[in-house]
């Protein structure tokens, strides 16, 4: 989950960036929210769904195995 936050800048920041403060936080926030809702990696596709055949090789008792 991506967080996003805004911050107030100085009338100086303002004043040197060309741009009125509610005009670039506004624009800031877009900004940060179209990259966190489009972000490609989706970790949900990502997760094991349980040992596969090589782990149970390995932790799974032989003695099973060889019953007679």
């Amino acid at each position: 989950m991506a967080t996003i936050a805004s911050s107030s800048t100085s009338r100086a920041a303002e004043s040197q960036a060309g741009q009125p403060g509610l005009i670039a936080e506004i624009r800031e926030f877009w900004q940060q929210f179209i990259v966190a809702a489009f972000h490609p990696y989706r970790p949900e596709q990502h997760y094991m769904r349980g040992p596969g055949p090589a782990w149970r090789a390995k932790h799974v008792p032989s003695s099973h195995l060889h019953s007679t």
